[in-house]
């Protein structure tokens, strides 16, 4: 049974869609209407091996921040969707990623508990449109609504267009590893009986 969700949300400053499907990637389309975060997101799907469309209308005549948290929000919610019971996941994923000169770790746990951790220094405060202090809101969105801890480490690194890049990889490759079905696990991989 192919696992996919659907997801809409709109607000007086957005307009998201979200399809996503963790069984089959052939189909990535991602338009934020940034030409970064569409970047980010691109490779948080092909690294992830999701199938995933984002169709995103927001403010941007205001800046780049309510387009960018709402996308992670409605991303996390997706998630959720998708995973359904989440009897038989692995829950856990953790993954290094280099780019470059940086080097980043990306640690998620499905747990149904939102907590994030988020510590990189992102230096260049702009990449094109892009404000790169709302990497952080996007994530706090995602794990907010995908009832994960999130716990994302720049351990090094000089440029910040590197630095996010390794961070988006890294936490897609971590999505594969936690939502993966491992035929061992009985029921959820918690001994509360539900995750």
């Amino acid at each position: 049974m192919t696992r996919q969700a659907m997801i809409k949300r709109e607000t007086f400053e957005t307009q998201i869609a979200v399809n996503l499907n963790l069984d089959d990637q052939s189909i990535i389309n991602i338009d934020t209407g940034i030409g970064y975060l569409d970047h980010m997101l691109t490779l948080f799907a092909k690294h992830g091996r999701f199938g995933m469309s984002v169709d995103a209308k927001g403010d941007l005549n205001v800046d780049s921040h309510h387009t960018t948290e709402d996308i992670g929000i409605v991303l996390g919610e997706a998630f959720v969707k998708a995973l359904g019971d989440k009897i038989g996941i692995e829950r856990y994923g953790a993954q290094f990623v280099p780019m470059d000169e940086t080097l980043s770790r990306v640690v998620i746990d499905l747990s149904g508990r939102a907590y994030l951790v988020f510590q990189a220094e992102l230096t260049a405060p702009r990449l094109g449109d892009f404000e790169t202090e709302v990497v952080e809101d996007f994530w706090q969105g995602f794990a907010n609504a995908a009832q994960a801890n999130v716990h994302i480490s720049v351990l090094y690194g000089r440029n910040t267009h590197h630095k996010i890049e390794s961070i988006f990889k890294a936490a897609g490759r971590a999505m594969r590893q936690a939502v993966t079905v491992n035929p061992d696990i009985q029921g959820v991989n918690s001994t509360k009986g539900r995750i």
